[in-house]
């Protein structure tokens, strides 16, 4: 991973993270660590050998919560068990999320039900959970990843760019709401970031290169690169920033 500043009010923190055994957030859970903060995370897959690699590569080890996020019930159990462990959620990273493609002919009243589910259900049921404890530990800060894919009109995935949009609308309300209680909540919109998950299903030559072209910055995404950001808006860095959107994506919703 790229060295990343030190910020030292992490060191210690309850952070909790959706996904955080692959991808995006399988760098989450690294950069935190590395951070000395006291790390859980959940996804529906087993994430135990990465919790070995990351025990054996930052000296800690964070706590696997198996679960799908789309069970609120078994989403409210594993943040009651990452407190218990850790103390009360302070850092919450709503990560996880689904991107399948459907056109819009073809969506089914069942498709949709399941891409809100994952996509934008859980990320208001996770930060409803962890709110109490913020509010009782004096404030905290809770990161909803949305996406450019909706600021670009992209077409193709209707369900997962209307989600997006809306974690915008939940980030504000939210920020709104708790923002008396020091809670700050902001969402972070990553731009095309070359996941194993990308790769292997959608990533080639042209889609790739037509894509970079419309960054400023030349560079493909990985998902290290998304790390520094979260740092800062975890952190007191970014103390009186709340209700906003920081997009990480070599400058595509710049040049259009």
């Amino acid at each position: 991973m790229t060295d990343l500043p030190i910020f030292p009010d992490l060191k210690g923190a309850s952070v909790f993270i959706t996904g955080g055994g692959s991808g995006i957030g399988a760098a989450l859970t690294e950069a935190f660590l590395r951070q000395g903060a006291k790390v859980a995370f959940v996804q529906r897959s087993d994430a135990s050998a990465f919790c070995d690699d990351m025990q054996a590569e930052t000296g800690q080890r964070p706590l696997f919560v198996p679960c799908d996020i789309t069970d609120v019930a078994a989403l409210r159990a594993a943040v009651a068990t990452a407190s218990a462990a850790h103390g009360p959620v302070t850092v919450l990273v709503n990560n996880a999320a689904n991107d399948k493609r459907l056109a819009t002919l073809d969506v089914t009243e069942e498709f949709w039900d399941w891409s809100m589910a994952i996509n934008l259900k859980a990320y208001f049921f996770a930060a409803q959970a962890v709110i109490p404890g913020m509010q009782a530990a004096g404030g905290g800060s809770i990161i909803n990843f949305s996406s450019i894919s909706y600021m670009m009109g992209n077409g193709g995935f209707p369900a997962y760019t209307t989600a997006n949009s809306g974690i915008n609308g939940l980030t504000r309300s939210l920020a709104r709401d708790f923002g008396p209680d020091r809670i700050r909540v902001n969402a972070l919109a990553p731009g095309w970031v070359l996941t194993q998950k990308q790769k292997d299903l959608w990533v080639t030559p042209e889609a790739l290169q037509a894509h970079v072209d419309r960054q400023c910055l030349k560079d493909t995404l990985a998902p290290a690169d998304i790390a520094g950001g979260v740092l800062f808006l975890a952190s007191s860095a970014s103390r009186m920033m709340t209700g906003q959107a920081l997009v990480i994506d070599g400058g595509v919703v710049v040049t259009g």
